[in-house]
């Protein structure tokens, strides 16, 4: 199944989208490049369901995008044309008039430090100055393999290193199978690494992040934990399985991630909440998180609100800054999916992803200045017309 692309107008498509729910890889890429064919089409950033084989979809589109450069990642679900999608491709093709795209592989992602993230920046900058010869202002992407547990340590880094450019970004995913995530960069799928995106434009922009998250009273302390593999052995000095599902309400055996989705809890640094989101319980009733976690960390449970509100809110906001948008370049954790479905909300937030022209994924983590956070919307909303005027 194919869809047509948003129209723009005639004498300029700084952006155009597409997305394809066709199961063969070849049909897939061929769908999506000819919906994004356009002469001035220079890069391509795509979203795929880890159901893919996934050489044989990187064979596709290399052929179907021989002329351009391709980066993105799998994913948990994907943020297309119709709004949340499952087991499809999602694109968005960026024009070489309006924008530049510079991009590095991060890779091996253990040890990374601050002289190689202002290595790397720099780099993209210079790249950045050859593609584009206009006075553009940068936003830079993350791309993570989204259980590599490293995100932590990389973000840090290259926050530093990127100075004063906003930063977002994503974790892959592979459908909630916890078993391989992938990010795609120099015609290949890569694990156990990250991509880094410098873009430049002169289109109006605004990175942003938002949850719909209130707190409750409810706190609980991290006893025991091992940081570097996001694993809590114990809260409140008790196992911590046990003592997440009393305040659950669902016996240890039952816990899944819709009782996450649904029970999240929450870091609070400074003034404002960050959720670490739990990914699995082991037998010894432990709990790994897709965020670090250390000892001492203390926990608030967090009670969700209704999704649409939150993004409406932030989204007019947004509007009144920059005018009004063009698309939205967004990760979303696949928690709230997942919630969304659990509260009936799914078809609501689809219609409202399909009206703003969002395109991207389902996360397994969102990064935001330097941060990895879960169960947020994160992105850049681009806006129309020319920022330097």
């Amino acid at each position: 199944m194919t869809s047509t692309p948003w129209a723009f107008s005639e004498t300029s498509q700084p952006l155009k989208a597409a997305s394809s729910s066709a199961s063969d890889p070849w049909q897939a890429a061929k769908e999506l490049a000819t919906q994004l064919n356009h002469p001035d089409l220079r890069w391509v950033v795509f979203f795929c369901s880890a159901e893919y084989p996934l050489p044989q979809l990187a064979q596709a589109l290399n052929t179907e995008f021989a002329g351009q450069e391709l980066v993105g990642c799998t994913t948990a679900g994907e943020l297309g044309l119709q709004g949340y999608a499952q087991g499809s491709i999602t694109a968005l093709g960026f024009s070489q008039q309006a924008f530049s795209l510079a991009i590095t592989l991060i890779q091996p992602l253990e040890n990374f430090s601050l002289a190689s993230a202002q290595q790397e920046v720099n780099q993209l900058l210079e790249t950045s100055k050859q593609n584009f010869s206009g006075q553009g202002r940068h936003f830079a992407m993350t791309l993570f393999d989204g259980l590599s547990s490293q995100e932590e340590l990389v973000l840090v880094a290259l926050n530093a290193a990127l100075g004063g450019i906003p930063h977002f970004g994503g974790s892959a995913g592979d459908d909630i199978r916890l078993a391989n995530t992938h990010v795609f960069v120099k015609g290949a799928f890569h694990n156990r690494a990250a991509v880094l995106i410098l873009f430049t434009t002169l289109l109006p922009f605004e990175v942003f992040t938002t949850h719909h998250m209130q707190p409750l009273e409810t706190k609980l302390v991290v006893t025991e934990a091992d940081a570097a593999q996001r694993r809590v052995y114990e809260l409140n000095a008790r196992p911590a399985a046990e003592v997440y599902a009393e305040l659950t309400a669902v016996p240890v055996e039952q816990l899944s991630p819709l009782t996450f989705a649904l029970n999240p809890l929450a870091v609070k640094l400074g003034q404002d909440f960050y959720v670490r989101s739990i990914q699995q319980v082991h037998a010894d009733l432990s709990l790994t998180f897709y965020c670090a976690v250390g000892k001492g960390s203390v926990l608030t449970a967090m009670q969700p609100q209704p999704l649409l509100p939150d993004l409406q809110q932030c989204f007019a906001r947004i509007r009144e800054r920059i005018g009004k948008p063009l698309m939205t370049l967004g990760c979303d954790c696949f928690l709230r999916r997942l919630e969304s479905e659990q509260q009936g909300e799914k078809e609501a937030a689809s219609a409202f992803l399909r009206k703003h022209r969002v395109i991207g994924f389902n996360t397994y983590g969102e990064h935001h200045a330097g941060l990895h956070i879960n169960q947020t919307f994160t992105g850049v909303v681009l806006g129309e017309g020319d920022a330097s005027q």
